[in-house]
């Protein structure tokens, strides 16, 4: 019987420790997948799993990383998109040999609004850079009705995600096969 009870609260706990875990990926916006190949193109998915302490997300805005030379913004009913480029300082080559000047700097999405008790997710597909074993960080603004979530963390050198109090949503590139 002691055996059995071990057991019992052996699985309990690793129950809870999931649920503590799962809770705490939901508290801020994160992107699937979490690892991409390098050097390919890339469906993300911002998930916004609530909105600012109560209130309805009414925005938001991805700021995209360096090396990123291609990005197509996801359209969703009811919400407008805006694509804000920038200029490069050297031209890159592009994909079907094209030379790329400009590139996708931020995009943002507003409308909603997205009831803090409800969850959606925006999507961008992107061409990633040939960068295998390197992490893309893209800073996500979230607005609300009320108020605004930055989710803007980046780690130093020696310091863990997990550390971070609003961390900015990660892709790591991996090697391609």
């Amino acid at each position: 019987m002691t055996r059995a009870l071990g057991s019992w609260i052996g699985s309990a706990v690793a129950v809870a420790a999931a649920i503590i875990s799962c809770n705490a990926a939901l508290a801020h916006v994160t992107v699937q997948p979490a690892d991409a190949p390098a050097d390919s193109y890339a469906h993300l998915t911002f998930t916004v799993p609530h909105g600012c302490n109560g209130s309805a997300t009414t925005a938001l805005r991805i700021k995209l990383p360096e090396g990123i030379l291609s990005a197509k913004p996801q359209m969703k009913t009811g919400w407008n998109v805006e694509i804000k480029s920038k200029k490069l300082e050297t031209p890159a080559q592009g994909p079907h040999g094209n030379t790329i000047t400009d590139v996708v700097d931020e995009v943002a999405w507003r409308g909603g609004p997205l009831p803090d008790s409800l969850y959606d997710t925006f999507g961008l597909v992107v061409q990633l850079p040939d960068q295998a074993g390197q992490n893309l960080y893209f800073s996500a603004v979230q607005e609300c009705e009320q108020g605004v979530e930055r989710w803007i963390e980046i780690p130093q050198a020696g310091q863990v995600l997990d550390g971070l109090h609003k961390p900015a949503p990660v892709v790591r590139l991996k090697a391609k096969r």
